[in-house]
């Protein structure tokens, strides 16, 4: 079952439409249709507000290996970006580039698998400054890829 299907399902077992769930969440019921038809998928602070609202663990929203490769995807570009050379060894070239918790936070969360949650407890901040991190270590992995694919 994929990540649109368990959000309808989820949302028909607390009895609510599709309207109601949107207002619970102050976001357009098109938005929610969207979800459900995988037209799109929530991000993972919607995923959260999702599993809150419905009174579920978070992985049953989302399925964390899904979402950590939908992450990484968005930064490699569709050739592969590195000019001839593989995704590990650009890797291997970016991560000494980070600061010391960014490249920390960046293995725990793409080797490691580990959730914001659980990475935020390892370096003693909130779910939102890991995720934070994250989001503008994913950005400059992109533009890095970009770089070498330049060259």
């Amino acid at each position: 079952m994929d990540t649109g299907e368990r959000i309808a399902e989820l949302r028909m077992q607390a009895g609510l439409t599709q309207e109601q769930l949107a207002g619970k969440l102050f976001v357009s019921r098109e938005l929610i249709s969207k979800w459900e038809h995988g037209v799109r998928s929530p991000d993972y602070a919607e995923a959260g507000e999702l599993a809150r609202v419905l009174g579920v663990e978070l992985s049953e929203i989302i399925d964390e290996e899904e979402l950590i490769k939908e992450e990484l995807a968005e930064c490699i570009p569709e050739n592969g970006g590195g000019g001839g050379q593989d995704i590990a060894s650009l890797l291997n070239l970016f991560l000494p580039k980070l600061g010391h918790k960014a490249r920390g936070m960046f293995v725990r969360r793409y080797h490691f698998h580990e959730t914001p949650r659980e990475i935020s407890g390892m370096f003693g901040t909130s779910e939102a400054y890991v995720r934070t991190v994250l989001a503008r270590t994913r950005r400059k992995l992109k533009q890095f890829f970009k770089e070498h694919a330049e060259k």
